[in-house]
């Protein structure tokens, strides 16, 4: 184990210990931090511990705490909505957060220009998808009617971008 990522997880025991203990020490505080009701955040806090120990000493951490952190910042709205039935769509965001983590990481390293261009594409798969899926399930509106052009405008950057590969 590299002599950094104990550090990273003595501060998540750190963070944890204090959620737990700050209620019993301050009661006032404990509807703000009541379990039952924010437990997301804690997925959104854990993905940012991860996020902040890729950009500041091992930059693939920036990966899973992206994912970590979208899948929490999800759910929390999920929990503070209702809105349960959006997970049908809503997956298609995680390789997006995988395309954040790959963009973070880069920032960290001397392949910025690679992170950006694979990040960007998953990021951009995601989007696409999360809009197209959002559409069937959801049916957004008047912009539900078309998510079949946006299956077009995907299929012809596809095409052009292989052409311009073979150049």
């Amino acid at each position: 184990m590299k002599k950094g990522s104990s550090a990273f997880f003595g501060l998540i025991l750190v963070v944890v210990g204090l959620f737990f203990l700050l209620p019993q020490l301050f009661p006032s505080m404990e509807g703000m931090l009541h379990l039952g009701r924010n437990w997301p955040y804690l997925l959104v806090g854990l993905g940012g511990l991860f996020i902040l120990a890729g950009l500041a000493a091992t930059p693939p951490l920036a990966i899973p705490g992206s994912i970590i952190a979208g899948i929490g910042g999800i759910l929390a709205y999920q929990n503070a909505s209702g809105d349960w039935a959006s997970w049908a769509f809503a997956w298609a965001l995680i390789p997006g957060f995988v395309g954040v983590g790959m963009i973070l990481m880069g920032l960290r390293s001397r392949e910025l220009r690679h992170a950006l261009r694979q990040g960007g594409t998953l990021l951009l798969t995601s989007l696409i998808m999360f809009f197209i899926f959002g559409a069937f399930f959801q049916g957004m509106g008047d912009v539900g009617r078309y998510w079949p052009a946006v299956l077009i405008v995907a299929g012809v950057w596809m095409l052009v971008k292989e052409r311009a590969g073979k150049r």
